[in-house]
């Protein structure tokens, strides 16, 4: 699954710096993640760094993106392959 962040964000800025897919940004009102970078940290990390750091916990599971650890590792491999092509 991806990561949604909620109505409940009160743009407190610690999420956005601490995703290593750069998968937050700021959005109209609150922060947003895209779900084509979000891999719940999958790769980096054993626990999704957002919600590590949320200090109102408004980062759930999105529902209706469900994804495997294994479609999640697939993406973080995509990513990180285009991140060594750009630098390699």
């Amino acid at each position: 699954m991806s990561l949604i962040i909620t109505d409940d964000c009160i743009n407190c800025d610690v999420c956005e710096p601490e995703c290593p897919n750069e998968a937050i940004s700021q959005g109209d009102e609150i922060y947003v993640i895209d779900p084509s970078r979000c891999t719940e940290c999958v790769g980096h990390f054993d626990e999704p760094q957002c919600q590590q750091v949320c200090p109102v916990d408004c980062i759930p599971l999105d529902p209706d993106r469900v994804e495997s650890k294994d479609a999640l590792m697939k993406k973080y491999e995509a990513l990180t392959a285009d991140t060594h092509k750009a630098t390699g």
